[in-house]
């Protein structure tokens, strides 16, 4: 017989409600029931949080490395462990690992590197996000320029071959990549996010037309929301069908926008952290520069943990705590279309956070 496990503390946020006096019924990596506390008061197995709150775990969908261990530089499953430990310290049980615009021999070799990972039995990473080669040199932030280019379907087709079944995202400028390569990735089941563009709101409203259905860290690397060119920012706050993430940090994005975006898109957007983390090596070193990380002078990612996201957007974005919870796990989830992750329902994958009043991560459970 499978053994139970049974979570319970004074507060449970489902992911649409909360709960008071209940537990939380786990067999098998899946949620068995919710139940009211006095009905598994006397079962072994009850596990009882004291002033903390249960929550579905964190999900983050763009993350580049941890501990010293950045994913381009290497490309090893013990990167990758490092990352899914990073990842955990912040409440976030999933993650897409993520490389950002390099040479076709890195990604082939993140690739093997994930699939390793997941042979050794690896938990937490989800699976792969290309940012970039096929953005636009103009909004390429950090990213190298000589690496950037506009992608030929024979390119697109030998990398989606390679990374079947590991990628699962991949952040392009819709201006520069042609109706053909956007089929084409979209008919390997993988979500194209636009990013690093610089499109006007005619060219990304083309792209969201084609399938296009995400934004990458809304505001950072796009054309601007003006009033006269609403370019890509204002075309994803005015499409409904478009999900974004943003980077609630304090220096990728002032948290007035965060909080004006918020109340514009509501439920499509989300959080991610873009952590990245102190390297000398490869094409990108990243190095801190207070409480984020530039590369060549240039802010390149963030320190950000999941945990540390949550708390900005409620102390600082001024976001409602049930509605933040759910920015950094119901919707990525949706996005990725992980319908048994960021809830606590019957059936749901039992990955649950832990946290303490002041949104502290006390434990993640996997």
């Amino acid at each position: 017989m499978p053994e139970e496990i049974i979570y319970t503390s004074p507060a449970i946020f489902t992911g649409t409600e909360w709960l008071t006096a209940h537990a939380i019924v786990c067999e098998e990596g899946r949620i068995k029931q919710v139940l009211p506390y006095d009905a598994v008061a006397d079962r072994p197995n009850l596990i009882q949080y004291d002033e903390a709150v249960i929550a579905p775990a964190f999900i983050d969908l763009q993350i580049y490395g941890a501990a010293g261990r950045l994913f381009a530089v290497y490309p090893e499953p013990d990167s990758l462990s490092k990352l899914a430990d990073y990842c955990r310290s912040g409440g976030a049980a999933f993650c897409l690992t993520t490389l950002a615009t390099n040479e076709l021999p890195v990604f082939k070799k993140g690739i093997d590197a994930v699939r390793e990972y997941w042979q050794q039995g690896g938990t937490g990473v989800y699976g792969l996000h290309l940012e970039g080669p096929w953005i636009n040199p103009v909004k390429r932030g950090a990213h190298v320029e000589a690496l950037i280019h506009s992608p030929q379907p024979g390119e697109v087709k030998e990398l989606l071959e390679y990374g079947k079944d590991v990628i699962k995202m991949i952040t392009l400028a819709p201006e520069v990549c042609s109706r053909e390569v956007t089929d084409l990735i979209l008919s390997y089941g993988i979500i194209i996010s636009a990013g690093h563009s610089n499109a006007t709101y005619e060219e990304a409203k083309k792209g969201f037309d084609a399938g296009i259905n995400a934004v990458t860290h809304l505001f950072n690397a796009m054309s601007p929301l003006q009033h006269r060119n609403p370019g890509l920012a204002g075309a994803a706050m005015d499409d409904e069908r478009i999900m974004a993430s943003i980077i609630p940090d304090g220096h990728h994005v002032d948290y007035a926008a965060v909080r004006i975006a918020k109340k514009v898109m509501k439920e499509r957007l989300f959080a991610i952290t873009d952590a990245v983390t102190t390297t000398g090596e490869g094409y990108y070193k990243h190095q801190p520069a207070g409480d984020k990380y530039e590369a060549d002078g240039i802010l390149s990612g963030s320190s950000l943990t999941m945990n540390k996201a949550l708390q900005n957007l409620v102390h600082h974005a001024g976001i409602e705590t049930a509605e933040a919870l759910r920015m950094c796990s119901l919707y990525p989830a949706r996005l990725i279309g992980a319908n048994d992750m960021g809830k606590i329902e019957p059936g749901a994958n039992a990955s649950l956070v832990v946290l303490n009043n002041k949104l502290d991560v006390i434990e993640t459970i996997m």
